[in-house]
């Protein structure tokens, strides 16, 4: 597979969606749901949306995990992007969240999938830095180019550059923080609504970026290896054209094809120029997502990316005496006497 474009991604559904008022103050794409449609119709047809992605992207080839959140109390759970990402060579990131109500959507159960189904070595976890007032809202505060190791971050109550430095160090990206601001002087709450970074093409709002050196130079940077940028509008971004990802799916027959994932308000709002571009290096995959869009996310925000390496399915694992005895007598601290005793039989 590409560095990235993951071939399996992580789906939370949302049993009890809704947009969160709890995060309403800083994102301005965030909308109410249209008046008269009770929360349990919101939830139905956000379900209904969730299940539509799933089979869009197990559809083209992409392996996809899901997990059920029956929880009222995260009603933005459908988006895991922000507590967790993955990446090559067996490391997880686990965030600090800026809203109080989506600090318990980490999931003790999504970390032990990854560690059983793929190789994880380490795991680094941020989210003590919640108390101190310091976020980054992983792959929805920043957006990483695995293949030139940059980490692209507007700042925002979300995205604190201190934090930035301190992920960029631990897993090897060089930082590039910027201001992103909408045309009334909005900042733009999270990177992953004006841009995104394929493989061949990257999609940005680089008009978004006041500071016209800063601009030049994240251009710049996007397009150093050959990548094409496809520079968007922020009234295209306001219809998510930003938020998307590139997936490494498989045809039937077992070859391998990139896909960009996006919702079909994004695809509709597109030029033919645009869609051309990115449709040179891979397949563009709409669903309609109408009803979570309300929450000022789309499909980028709904995914996130395994970048592990899979362990092979069926194989066993060869054990150690000492893990062989904690498996066959849970009652042992260690299997040290299991072990010992057998030490003593033998002499």
């Amino acid at each position: 597979m590409s560095a990235q474009a993951p071939s399996a991604v992580i789906l939370v559904r949302a049993q009890r969606f809704k947009p969160n008022p709890a995060t309403a103050a800083d994102n301005a794409f965030q909308a109410d749901a249209p008046e008269g449609q009770s929360d349990e119709q919101t939830a139905g047809k956000a379900l209904a949306e969730m299940d539509a992605l799933a089979d869009a992207l197990r559809a083209v080839g992409v392996r996809v995990h899901v997990f059920s959140d029956e929880d009222h109390t995260r009603p933005d759970s459908v988006f895991p992007n922000n507590w967790l990402s993955t990446h090559a060579g067996g490391s997880v990131a686990v965030y600090p969240m800026y809203a109080s109500n989506r600090r318990h959507e980490r999931r003790s159960d999504v970390l032990e999938m990854l560690k059983s189904e793929y190789r994880v070595q380490t795991i680094v976890d941020y989210s003590g830095l919640e108390p101190d007032g310091i976020f980054l809202e992983g792959t929805g505060a920043m957006v990483l180019d695995h293949l030139s190791r940059v980490a692209y971050a507007a700042r925002s109550h979300r995205a604190d550059t201190h934090v930035l430095e301190r992920f960029c160090t631990d897993f090897g990206y060089e930082p590039m923080a910027f201001d992103a601001v909408d045309s009334d002087g909005v900042p733009v709450y999270h990177t992953n609504v004006i841009g995104c970074v394929g493989t061949e093409v990257a999609l940005f709002a680089l008009e978004m970026i006041p500071d016209e050196h800063r601009r030049e130079q994240v251009r710049e940077r996007l397009s150093v290896n050959g990548r094409k940028v496809v520079e968007i509008t922020e009234e295209q971004v306001r219809q998510f054209a930003g938020n998307a990802v590139e997936l490494c799916g498989r045809t039937p027959e077992g070859r391998r094809r990139y896909v960009m994932a996006m919702s079909e308000s994004a695809r509709r709002s597109l030029r033919p120029d645009q869609v051309a571009a990115i449709e040179e290096s891979c397949e563009i995959v709409a669903v309609d997502i109408p009803t979570i869009e309300l929450a000022g996310g789309s499909v980028r925000c709904m995914i996130a990316g395994v970048h592990l390496d899979r362990r092979p399915p069926g194989v066993e694992p060869e054990l150690t005496e000492a893990v062989e005895a904690i498996d066959e007598n849970p009652a042992t601290a260690d299997g040290r006497d299991v072990i010992e005793d057998d030490v003593l039989e033998d002499a």
